[in-house]
């Protein structure tokens, strides 16, 4: 990937002229089965550009609980866009039910509800499917009510490799997709949103907007291109090494690990002693980098520059601190 980085054939992408880029954006835009696609420097800037295109202030997006557009957007959607984020069930999805519930009457004391977002696969529910036969019938019933459909795939890489069917597969229905490239695929940095020509056209400019212009960013989607050709199917080992994670640390004193849920690359684990921070703080020490998910739960995603003996390593270690709390 860095030998791809210095080769890269750059030029200027805010007049549109960055070869590298195009290439990255005409790929992604193919594999996801749309008209066009976009660079972004971030996931949180693709997201929030791409609910902004659909939506105008004082509208209401339909979304997961727990969702990263609400919960790790730094409120971005109600200071550069006005919206308001109604959430809809629990563990990473809801249904088409609960869909039509949520939907305001056609009353000008309710802000109307012009778009559903959904986040597949989703972050804090441990990175767990949207069901298949439950999210077609989502994107059934939001298009028979008229409303946009945007597809928060910042992880949809590893949705398509666990789900076995192909991204486009996970995208059909969607008026826009946001990929990340610099998490399971291991880029440095970038996002891309696809969608139709229009879309693509409003997202651009709203990318300017947010200063998200760069000029030789063909350094960058190289990157993003060498993890899309290299490092796409390669993400089952990340699935099987998170799963050997969890199975390692049932029976561990003073922690839970449900690994059933574990469907990709992320493992919550939940300590019924002390707290996330402090073990957090403690592992560190030994070379193990975890997150926090809340005041008793730490977050572990393993990925390409994590191997099955580092992961079993990991769950020892963690099992140790736990047992000591």
């Amino acid at each position: 990937m860095r030998e791809a980085m210095a080769k890269a054939e750059v030029g200027d992408d805010v007049y549109g002229e960055d070869p590298s880029v195009n290439r990255l954006q005409e790929r992604v835009a193919a594999l996801l089965g749309k008209q066009a696609a976009l660079f972004f420097p971030s996931g949180t800037m693709a997201n929030q550009a791409a609910l902004r295109a659909h939506t105008r202030p004082g509208e209401v997006v339909l979304a997961s609980r727990d969702c990263h557009i609400l919960k790790y957007e730094g409120g971005a959607a109600s200071a550069l866009s006005g919206l308001q984020i109604h959430t809809l069930g629990a563990n990473g999805w809801f249904d088409a039910n609960e869909l039509h519930a949520a939907l305001p009457p056609n009353d000008p004391h309710f802000a109307p509800a012009t778009l559903v977002a959904i986040e597949n696969t989703h972050n804090v529910a441990g990175g767990t499917l949207f069901p298949a036969d439950e999210l077609a019938r989502v994107v059934a019933a939001a298009r028979a009510a008229k409303l946009a459909l945007h597809l928060d795939g910042a992880r949809l890489w590893n949705a398509a490799v666990a789900s076995r069917v192909t991204e486009r597969e996970l995208a059909h229905g969607f008026d826009s997709i946001s990929v990340c490239l610099s998490k399971g695929l291991g880029a440095p940095a970038g996002s891309v949103v696809a969608g139709t020509r229009d879309l693509i056209r409003r997202c651009h400019r709203f990318r300017k907007m947010h200063g998200g212009g760069m000029r030789q960013a063909g350094i960058l989607a190289a990157a993003g291109l060498h993890a899309i050709e290299h490092h796409r199917e390669r993400l089952a080992e990340d699935h099987a090494n998170a799963r050997a994670l969890a199975e390692a640390l049932v029976g561990a004193k003073h922690l839970a690990v449900d690994v059933a849920r574990v469907q990709t690359n992320i493992v919550m684990i939940d300590l019924e002693h002390g707290t996330a921070d402090a073990v957090i703080a403690i592992a560190r020490e030994d070379g193990i980098l975890l997150g926090a998910a809340g005041p008793r739960r730490i977050r572990a995603v393993t990925h390409l520059d994590v191997d099955r003996d580092a992961v079993l390593r990991a769950a020892k270690t963690i099992a140790e601190i736990a047992a000591a709390l």
